[in-house]
């Protein structure tokens, strides 16, 4: 059934849910051939380049109160913070320095960030490094909102959905939140023509191998141009303390069956990762992702990012670190390059 899945990929015609479901059922025996085709198509597409993001984590502020996620209304355990305009110019400074080409701002749902004041820094940003792409991460907001964005500047838009199931959703989130708005923000994204990234969580509680196959089915559908996966990862003052961590290995595996669905897609090995696993960047990487995110962001206020338990927000993490990345990432086979990276793959990309 592998070499008929792999036909399938090669004549680009997609996965049926019972191949993923397949895949997802047998990872074990089937991971070292799925790995390796993941990995032949990311070479012949980004010739063994990983692209790296600065990323800024710009506020720990935020209005929802997801069930899984430590930086939640509820949890008056975190020291607060918005950086300010100065030390957003500093950090995009820095990174221009070290030759980044994309920056990412990433916050909760704050809603003292109006469309103004985001509006503002995008301009701030372009001003400092003009050549550079932005992605913004910041949750749902009306398509005024996003089109104000869009013209200030803004490039790419990342908006996870989390989960495609609406009764997992619900699992995963209080009442007031809506599957079906976020479902209207990510189609309302790519009407604006911005470069949108979605994505899930691997092993978040309640969760099911029908839930996964729904959300690449889901993906398929939607033909995102950059998809961020990572495990779930706990965090102690949420609701779910009491679950076990996501799965490095399922999570790798997702990983590469995405790569396998998307080949020109830029998928990033996320810091979740990182933080199971000591070489979990790495196990990314040789899954086929192509895309890796050092941590701009003030040191003063990275532990307070804090998502989950252990984040790793330090060492390699760290945009400081980067020539020992690079080295890292050698060893692998691969060079880190500073290019923007734009998805090229347009061909299908409107598809609604």
């Amino acid at each position: 059934m592998i070499q008929e899945i792999f036909r399938k990929v090669d004549e680009g015609r997609g996965l049926e849910r019972d191949d993923i479901r397949y895949l997802l059922e047998n990872r074990e025996s089937v991971e070292e051939a799925v790995f390796e085709k993941a990995r032949a198509i990311t070479d012949l597409h980004f010739h063994k380049k990983i692209y790296v993001r600065g990323l800024i984590e710009f506020t720990n502020h935020c209005h929802n109160n997801c069930y899984y996620c430590g930086i939640r209304r509820d949890n008056d355990e975190v020291e607060r913070y918005r950086i300010t305009p100065e030390e957003l110019e500093s950090a995009v400074a820095v990174g221009a320095e070290a030759g980044f080409q994309t920056f990412v701002l990433q916050g909760g749902e704050d809603a003292y960030f109006t469309d103004e004041r985001l509006a503002d820094w995008v301009r701030r940003i372009k001003k400092i490094q003009p050549s550079c792409a932005i992605t913004l991460s910041v949750g749902e907001r009306s398509m005024e909102s996003y089109a104000r964005l869009k013209e200030a500047g803004a490039d790419r838009f990342l908006l996870r959905h989390e989960t495609y199931d609406p009764a997992h959703y619900k699992k995963l989130h209080p009442k007031e939140m809506d599957q079906q708005k976020r479902m209207k923000c990510l189609k309302d994204l790519k009407a604006l023509g911005y470069q949108v990234g979605s994505g899930f969580m691997v092993g978040s509680p309640y969760q099911t191998i029908e839930n996964l196959v729904e959300d690449f089915m889901f993906l398929q559908e939607f033909q995102p141009a950059m998809i961020g996966i990572g495990p779930y990862v706990r965090h102690h003052a949420t609701p779910f303390r009491d679950f076990e961590n996501g799965s490095v290995e399922l999570t790798a595996m997702c990983i590469a069956i995405l790569r396998l669905l998307f080949p020109t897609a830029n998928i990033p090995s996320t810091t979740a990762m990182q933080t199971l696993a000591e070489d979990g960047r790495n196990r990314g990487i040789l899954a086929g992702a192509n895309v890796f995110m050092p941590n701009l962001s003030p040191p003063r206020v990275r532990k307070s990012y804090a998502l989950y338990d252990n984040k790793a927000a330090f060492a390699l993490e760290a945009a400081e670190n980067l020539r020992d990345l690079k080295e890292q990432i050698a060893e692998l086979g691969y060079e880190i390059v500073m290019s923007r990276g734009d998805f090229t793959g347009r061909e299908n990309y409107n598809v609604q």
